[in-house]
């Protein structure tokens, strides 16, 4: 997911998505742990997804309180 990508989402589109990474993340943290994991990539990969979202939105949140 890009930046790019992220910032033309809406709020309530970026919290729907943030609930989606998060858990994906799980599901993937579990079948690693049962030994079914494809590629740590992609856990990595999905971590980094969702710390992107997170800054995007405290930054988009921060904003908006400052602006009222």
């Amino acid at each position: 997911m890009k930046i790019k990508e992220i910032r033309a989402m809406a709020v309530s589109e970026m919290d729907i998505k943030l609930g989606e990474l998060k858990d994906k993340l799980f599901k993937q943290k579990f079948q690693k742990s049962l030994g079914q994991a494809e590629s740590p990539y992609k856990i990595r990969q999905t971590k980094r997804d969702i710390a992107k979202l997170m800054t995007i939105l405290k930054e988009m949140r921060s904003k908006d309180g400052k602006d009222a």
